[in-house]
């Protein structure tokens, strides 16, 4: 997850002026001045994420795109792995995600901000949606801004999904091809890194080769619906019933959101990697529906679905505490 937000439920003070979280006033910084942050952040963010999380996904990804009889579950997976490839062919894979994750925490960032604002200025108007709320995005400066509801976060969540999947799509696909590479010896698998399998896609399939599989994440992404709409609830209820510091509510909002988004999306999930690994010459799911009723045949919608779900509260909780902790040190 790319950016952090802080909700809190704002109600007079004995001067009867609003108060939230702090009763220090937050400076308006201006958005445009703290990009680079988000940017340089982002960096840190995607290779705290991958070091924590790729292992796992290369666990999922596998379990996900193998028949059933390869293995008998994520433990068996794990084992085989390390005893035919070493830990290394837990990282399979790696290097598109790691790149990819500096733009995507900084496409994420800009433009669910950008959505909430032009929700809420143009959709969310009314006395309904504009209850005061307190929310801090670290990202772009601290600063202090009419909260949406719940219900907007959601929407704004969705909005910022769709624009970075046109990201995420090539990175994601050239990721699950390297990671059901199971030779040992790089002379006997069909690609020999990201940049090879790259070239070989465009050269045989050109630039729509590249963003196979478009479609089915703009649908996985939707779901990030639940994740940011959670989130925001998470946040609020952590902030109304402890007394935690807003890191530490972030930190768990951020991992429970995590977690809530895996839940609601991971069928999704699963037939967009069958999609992506599909050969490119010899399609076995021309359509979106082809994918999903051979996932539904084999039975399998959650298959891989435990080191997915146990990768999620981790992955995000220490990506949100790389991301926090640089823009706190940057100028």
């Amino acid at each position: 997850m790319s950016m952090t937000v802080e909700t809190g439920r704002q109600s007079p003070n004995d001067n009867g002026e609003q108060s939230g979280i702090s009763h220090r006033s937050q400076p308006i910084v201006n958005p445009g001045s703290q990009n680079y942050k988000g940017f340089v952040a982002g960096v840190f963010s995607g290779v705290a994420k991958l070091s924590v999380g790729h292992p796992f996904d290369t666990i999922k990804v596998r379990l996900q795109t193998s028949q059933s009889s390869q293995f008998r579950g994520p433990l068996d997976c794990v084992l085989q792995t390390v005893r035919n490839e070493g830990v290394r062919g837990f990282y399979k894979g790696a290097t598109p995600p790691l790149v990819g994750w500096m733009f995507m925490d900084s496409i994420m960032l800009g433009s669910l901000n950008f959505y909430r604002r032009i929700l809420r200025e143009n959709v969310f108007t009314s006395r309904t949606h504009q209850q005061q709320y307190r929310f801090t995005s670290t990202a772009v400066g601290k600063q202090d801004i009419s909260a949406l509801s719940t219900f907007g976060h959601a929407v704004a969540g969705i909005m910022a999904g769709w624009t970075v999947s046109f990201v995420a799509a090539p990175f994601e696909h050239i990721k699950a091809r390297l990671q059901v590479q199971y030779a040992v010896e790089k002379t006997q698998r069909l690609y020999t890194g990201p940049i090879d399998c790259s070239k070989k896609i465009i050269s045989q399939h050109g630039i729509r080769g590249l963003y196979h599989g478009l479609g089915a994440t703009l649908l996985f992404r939707s779901f990030f619906f639940f994740w940011w709409g959670s989130y925001d609830i998470f946040n609020r209820i952590l902030t109304t019933n402890t007394a935690l510091s807003a890191p530490a509510i972030n930190f768990l909002a951020g991992g429970f959101s995590a977690q809530v988004f895996w839940i609601t999306s991971y069928p999704s999930d699963v037939i967009k990697q069958r999609i992506m690994t599909d050969p490119l010459g010899n399609r076995q799911f021309p359509r979106w529906i082809d994918a999903a009723r051979a996932v539904r045949r084999e039975r399998s919608y959650w298959r891989g679905f435990l080191p997915c779900f146990l990768r999620a509260f981790p992955a995000n909780a220490v990506a949100l505490m790389a991301f926090e902790g640089v823009m706190r040190s940057l100028p």
